[in-house]
């Protein structure tokens, strides 16, 4: 089993990040981290946090002459934005953990809470991504993620190929791959900021390479999809998950909702569409894999709601804390990140996890079976 624990707190000293269950000979270095991080930060429509925050993950344990030796991998992000002492906070943002997390535990300080449910937290989750992105890159597993609404503007282009999304996203700010769209998008931030107001979106994520059999049917926690969706929406701000086509599929008839099934000697079974996003019945089949997520507006407002003193029980305007316009474009990076993780544990889970050498001789061994099929 590969699972990862974070730690810290948005404006503390820094996040801690352990790995666990990676397999021993994956190579691994800290560079590969901290393209990822980097990724998170940008996007148009970020705040001012973005600009005093380089983060840089350090590999303190786990990794041995540039590989992975099967023990549990520590990493370390310092903050830079971190402080000693902070005036307590008591007034809660609608929209947002302070409330319901200030009542949960007891506390008069909502900074209590806050702190720990930013979406600071989240670097550290995409540090862990990577990690995991290092052992499916092995397989030829590759993630991509880009916007495909933002604003109540959608994208309506968009690559043939899906191999194709990366390079085109990571070409563009708002990491949209549909330029006219685009320019819409960032007059829809400009005009938000103005206000003070904060835009959602819808981000997809697509993985390409991902082998027949992932996950299983056998138990509902063990559904590849259900596990991708819980994992999309233990994000901040998610709202939603779909897979494929997701609800609009469920406005088509059968005899059109649904991927048909060939037979080729080379190609093996193999299907001419992928409405069902590549999954079925909780399992991959081999096609890309497709997940988009909805993201709410940040709760954060430089206008703000109306609130209650948890104190005083006055009424009140919210918090004012420092947050961005928009962050669905990095969301999407955190999505790959959650993508990463919950597919590099099924692939441990279905290949072995002691070391890449075994995992690679299940792999192709199960790539071989593939290709036949049953016998008569």
């Amino acid at each position: 089993m590969l699972r990862f624990l974070t730690a810290g707190e948005s404006h503390g000293r820094g996040l801690v990040v352990i790995v666990e269950g990676m397999p021993a000979g994956v190579p691994l270095s800290e560079d590969e981290i901290n393209v990822q991080l980097a990724r998170r930060q940008q996007g148009y429509g970020r705040g001012g946090r973005m600009q005093i925050e380089k983060d840089r993950a350090e590999i303190h344990s786990g990794v041995m002459s540039g590989t992975t030796i099967g023990a549990p991998i520590g990493l370390a992000i310092a903050n830079k934005d971190w402080r000693r002492d902070e005036p307590p906070i008591t007034r809660p943002r609608p929209g947002h953990a302070d409330l319901v997390g200030a009542l949960k535990y007891h506390f008069n300080d909502v900074r209590r809470v806050l702190e720990r449910s930013s979406a600071r937290e989240t670097t550290a989750r995409v540090a862990a991504g990577a990690v995991a992105r290092a052992l499916l890159s092995q397989f030829g597993i590759a993630l991509a993620s880009h916007v495909v609404e933002l604003g109540g503007i959608s994208a309506t282009r968009r690559p043939e190929r899906p191999e194709e999304i990366s390079a085109a996203a990571e070409a563009s700010p708002l990491r949209c791959v549909d330029p006219e769209a685009e320019s819409t998008m960032v007059a829809a931030i400009d005009a938000a900021r103005e206000r003070g107001d904060t835009l959602g979106g819808v981000f997809e994520v697509v993985v390409t390479g991902v082998p027949v059999g992932l996950g299983t049917y056998v138990q509902w926690d063990r559904r590849l999809d259900g596990r991708l969706a819980q994992a999309m929406m233990s994000i901040n701000a998610m709202k939603g998950v779909e897979i494929g086509r997701g609800f609009e599929e469920a406005r088509l008839p059968g005899s059109a909702a649904h991927d048909e099934i060939f037979y080729d000697a080379d190609r093996g079974f193999y299907r001419e569409s992928n409405q069902a996003g590549g999954t079925e019945g909780g399992m991959t089949t081999g096609e890309p894999l497709v997940v988009r997520v909805a993201m709410k507006p940040l709760s954060t407002l430089r206008s703000p709601l109306a609130s209650v003193d948890l104190v005083t029980k006055e009424r009140v305007e919210a918090a004012v804390v420092r947050s961005d316009v928009t962050a669905v474009p990095a969301a999407g990076v955190i999505g790959e990140a959650m993508a990463a993780l919950v597919l590099a544990d099924a692939m441990t889970e279905k290949f072995g996890a002691d070391s890449l050498a075994e995992m690679r001789q299940a792999y192709e061994a199960h790539r071989r079976w593939l290709r036949t099929g049953p016998e008569a």
